[in-house]
């Protein structure tokens, strides 16, 4: 039996930090262009209660969006153990494109993917390189669409890596600013035997609503009433997005892990895309209460929200790196453990994958 196989990761942790105390020097306004009544601090203190972020990530001026998508993938593929002239395909998910410190305009020309490539030196024509824009859920995405090329003989061995700096696209005068940040994270995925534990991609799950919820995140001018209204910035419905996470995530993760075959005590660890502390606690939640269980077990959810932020595509790669690296406490991967990958973001999208590990 062959199945598609994780066999090295990699990640990008920038090194400039940003704590709430940064921001709670900052002047907030409404979608109205009206300042928040409420003082700085509390709103950043209310922020953490919600979110648990206390501090973020924000890359290097230095360093573009395909500067850091490359230096996961170095790492991923060094991890990995693989020559990158094997490579078939070179996936990278993001949703800006480089956007250059102090620019307002996007390069999406070339691709990241290409870009990537051109960084990594490979030569070989036949690596196929391009991007794929999913919002969030774009790193899993990409890997869903390797299973699929695999799966019908096109590819082999692919590279998927998710990166974005968001700091260039947030509206310091809206609050949920606050929330993003910089990151990149990939994975060399091969289809290939399976070890005798059945190791590998078990199954999927990809939704899209895109009625009413297609705008719930957005581009729009900035809440500042003196600015620019032709630059824009990322914006969100913060309560619509919750609200639309929990009614929907957790049922496509149970279809996901009934589609594999494998039982729900079975599951050792959840990866889900860090967007909120809460929101991803009554996730994990719900699908268990799906399966009639009333608490989820113990280190059942890692996080790295708290001091990563919110970094889009590379939050998933990147958690899942460092946990697969034994890098966070109380959570450890050994062969034979079923995981269950799930993400959710602008689209709306929302996808999942379970994988043993």
């Amino acid at each position: 039996m062959q199945r598609s196989i994780i066999k090295g990761t990699g990640s990008y942790i920038p090194p400039v930090v940003q704590t709430n105390t940064d921001f709670a020097k900052h002047l907030f306004y409404t979608e109205e262009h009206v300042p928040l009544p409420t003082p700085p601090a509390e709103v950043v203190e209310k922020f953490k209660q919600i979110t648990g972020i206390e501090e973020r990530r924000y890359t290097t001026d230095d360093l573009s969006t395909a500067d850091i998508a490359a230096i996961a993938a170095k790492e991923a593929v060094v991890n990995s153990g693989d020559d990158p002239e094997t490579l078939d395909q070179i996936i990278v998910a993001h949703n800006f494109g480089n956007v250059l410190k102090h620019t307002i305009q996007t390069d999406a020309v070339p691709s990241l993917a290409s870009l990537v490539k051109h960084k990594l030196g490979i030569h070989n024509p036949s690596c196929v390189a391009y991007d794929i824009l999913f919002g969030c859920p774009g790193w899993l995405q990409g890997v869903i669409q390797a299973d699929a090329f695999f799966k019908a003989g096109i590819a082999k061995k692919a590279l998927v890596i998710g990166a974005e700096t968001l700091s260039r696209v947030i509206d310091v005068y809206d609050r949920d600013s606050m929330i993003f940040s910089d990151g990149a994270g990939a994975a060399v995925i091969e289809y290939s035997n399976t070890s005798e534990n059945g190791s590998g991609l078990l199954s999927t799950a990809v939704q899209t609503h895109a009625l009413e919820e297609v705008n719930y995140i957005n581009m729009g001018p900035s809440f500042y009433p003196e600015s620019d209204p032709h630059v824009r910035f990322i914006k969100m419905k913060g309560r619509k997005v919750y609200e639309y996470a929990m009614k929907y995530v957790p049922q496509a993760m149970k279809d996901c892990l009934d589609k594999s075959g494998v039982a729900i005590h079975e599951l050792k660890k959840v990866f889900i895309h860090q967007a909120n502390e809460k929101m991803d606690e009554g996730i994990i939640n719900r699908l268990y209460k799906l399966y009639g269980i009333n608490t989820a077990p113990d280190h059942i959810m890692p996080m790295s929200i708290h001091w990563l932020g919110n970094s889009s595509v590379a939050t998933i790669p990147t958690l899942y790196d460092l946990v697969r690296k034994g890098e966070l406490k109380n959570h450890r991967l050994e062969a034979g453990d079923v995981i269950l990958f799930a993400s959710v973001g602008a689209g709306m999208n929302i996808n999942a994958v379970c994988y043993r590990y």
